[in-house]
């Protein structure tokens, strides 16, 4: 392995415990071999985080509400409130709560493209995204709304 001969009259064990002299073009090269070895390894690393944080966008999940408060609506300014048939009817709010949680994806078409929410209307895609926008650390979702906030490339 070592790029220096083997002195043919010495048994292996002397020649292998002899120090090898490092001509400065060796060291040069192993230098090289290992920077490139590190540099690989970096971009293997690098490349499959970033294609995870992609796909941890697209399949992260939001619930509006969080389960803890399953069963409230969703007021126009993103509070919860009590169940109201009124709202729905008048399109004004409090709204139901969807029936599935919202996927990373889809927040980050409505919020960035203007899109509705998957099954909402202009307006209550409007209160959920406000109650989207009001998560607070611990929350359900709140891990999932920060992924969505960073820029993609």
């Amino acid at each position: 392995m070592d790029d220096m001969p083997i002195d043919q009259d010495q048994p292996p064990e002397e020649a292998a415990a002899k120090p090898a002299s490092v001509t400065p073009s060796s060291a040069t090269s192993r230098r090289t071999l290992m920077l490139g070895a590190v540099g690989a390894s970096a971009v293997v690393a690098i490349r499959p985080a970033l294609a995870q944080t992609t796909g941890s966008v697209q399949n992260c999940q939001i619930p509006v509400p969080e389960p803890g408060n399953s069963g409230k609506y969703i007021a126009s300014d993103g509070s919860l409130a009590p169940p109201s048939l009124l709202g729905p009817i008048t399109g004004l709010g409090p709204f139901p709560p969807p029936a599935r949680p919202f996927t990373g994806e889809e927040v980050y078409r409505a919020m960035f493209q203007g899109s509705n929410l998957p099954g909402a209307t202009a307006n209550s895609t409007k209160a959920y995204l406000a109650y989207i926008k009001k998560l607070k650390m611990g929350q359900s979702g709140y891990t999932c709304f920060l992924s969505v906030q960073n820029p993609r490339n």
